[in-house]
C-alpha cells in the first residue's frame, strides 16, 4: 500500500501568533518548524499544523462530544480538572465536560472556533 501513516492534522487560524501561544503555553505543544503560511507543532509523534489565513473561517457546529462535521483532535490527559482551569485561562470556550465508563472528556474550542476534545481514558 503507498499510504504510509499520518502526516499531520492542521487547522486555519486568523491569529497565528495567539493560535501558536494557545497550543504551545495552554496545550503543551513544542514548536517543530516554522516557514511562510505554516507553522508546524508536535506532540508525541504527532504534527499539528496552524495555517493562516485572512479568509473567514466557517465554523463547524459542536455538542458537549465534538464537531457536528469534519475532524476532530483528541488530547490525551491525567488531570481534566486541571486542564480545563489552564485552558479557560488562555480563553478556550468550553462546550462540555462528560465522564462516562469509557472516559473523561472535555470538548473546547481554541480561539479561532476549532473543536478539540481532551480525553483521559479509563481503558
Amino acid at each position: 500500500m503507498a499510504i504510509k501513516g499520518v502526516r499531520n492534522f492542521y487547522y486555519m487560524t486568523n491569529k497565528l501568533e495567539e493560535a501558536k501561544k494557545f497550543y504551545i503555553e495552554a496545550l503543551g505543544f513544542e514548536l517543530d518548524y516554522e516557514q511562510p503560511g505554516w507553522t508546524a507543532l508536535k506532540m508525541g509523534g504527532v504534527q499539528v499544523g496552524l495555517h493562516p489565513t485572512e479568509d473567514i473561517i466557517h465554523k463547524v457546529p459542536g455538542k458537549a462530544y465534538g464537531p457536528q462535521g469534519g475532524g476532530c483532535l483528541t488530547l490525551r490527559s491525567d488531570n481534566i480538572s486541571e486542564d480545563r482551569k489552564r485552558l479557560e485561562k488562555f480563553g478556550a470556550k468550553i462546550l462540555g465536560e462528560n465522564d462516562e465508563s469509557w472516559g473523561h472528556l472535555l470538548t473546547f474550542e481554541d480561539l479561532d472556533g476549532n473543536i478539540l476534545n481532551l480525553m483521559n481514558p479509563k481503558y
